[in-house]
């Protein structure tokens, strides 16, 4: 694997230097982009899976190709069979044997979604998402990742009491902490909501209370529909108020004719750019996967949170 032989080739070139320069602080860690070959798609993604199973349907070759075959973020929201650590080893593994880079979604934190309630639930205590959240870093390790840490869990305050609110902000700094320490050679972002949502400095304030300089950065429009110049814009006022040095992640699946100002699987929206390393934000990322419903609503009322639907994929495909 590329990035193995990278940091063979780096620790040699180490040990031949003269022993008064080794004992120098510890070097900055790698960028996972430089240790790895592009993006990983995943195979058993929800879109995948489907078609896998429903291959003599007529949209099955279209899904496959617009999403399907596309690197989409997994999600990891509690439950996980066999536990956290053995499910995120295994992906990033998988990943990482083909010198791929994930794109990996901690979505447990307590209350989550208190404002939305169609994907409530997360860890049940504070000491239980600790835990959770301290092994999720600890599997990813020193392979190449990227994190999106807990979408919405910095915008939806106003559903939360003070105490709720300053025990987030803790176990949000706590996984911040946790990716910093045990899993060196990850861009992990804290989520900032989306341009219509938070005002930047409200959301800069928040980021520093949540531990932001001990990560990558944070990231925006997190299953939303923004487009990326003005999520770009959201993402630089940010940056600004933060004093700038940080770094932000653009969620571009489904932003292609942009917002109006629905939230839950509304009509008329559009596959945005596939991941690519951005301009001026580092990534544009398919975070939400395109087709997975946001609850039952919208268009789709009959749709759970989290369920591919190909009709919701096929509209967004078209546009329509």
């Amino acid at each position: 694997m590329r990035w193995n032989a990278l940091l063979r080739t780096a620790l040699i070139g180490l040990l031949a230097l003269p022993l008064p320069l080794m004992t120098a602080g510890p070097a900055a860690a790698a960028s996972p982009i430089s240790l790895t070959s592009g993006f990983y798609s995943n195979p058993d993604s929800g879109p995948a899976v489907w078609v896998r199973n429903n291959p003599s349907d007529a949209r099955a070759a279209r899904i496959q190709s617009s999403i399907a075959s596309q690197a989409i973020a997994r999600w990891y929201t509690g439950g996980e069979s066999g536990g956290i650590g053995p499910a995120v080893a295994n992906y990033v593994g998988a990943a990482d044997s083909h010198d791929r880079l994930p794109v990996l979604v901690a979505y447990n934190i307590p209350l989550r979604d208190a404002c939305g309630g169609h994907s409530s639930g997360g860890a049940a205590s504070v000491a239980a998402y600790r835990t959770w959240i301290s092994t999720f870093a600890a599997a990813v390790g020193d392979r190449p990742a990227v994190v999106v840490i807990e979408p919405d869990a910095l915008s939806d305050f106003s559903c939360l009491t003070s105490a709720q609110i300053t025990d987030r902000l803790a176990m949000l700094a706590y996984a911040a902490q946790m990716f910093q320490q045990k899993a060196p050679n990850t861009w992990a972002y804290l989520d900032a909501g989306h341009t219509n949502w938070v005002a930047p400095a409200t959301m800069a304030s928040r980021l520093k209370s949540a531990g932001v300089a001990n990560v990558r950065g944070f990231s925006v429009n997190v299953s939303n529909f923004y487009t990326t110049g003005s999520s770009e814009t959201y993402g630089n006022s940010i940056n600004s108020a933060l004093g700038g040095g940080s770094h932000f992640a653009v969620d571009t699946s489904r932003n292609g004719n942009g917002s109006n100002g629905e939230w839950c699987n509304p009509a008329g929206r559009k596959l945005g750019v596939t991941p690519r390393v951005g301009t001026g934000e580092d990534l544009l990322l398919w975070v939400k996967t395109p087709g997975n419903s946001d609850g039952q609503c919208g268009i789709a009322p009959t749709v759970p949170a989290g369920q591919f639907s190909p009709a919701l994929a096929v509209r967004l495909i078209d546009g329509t």
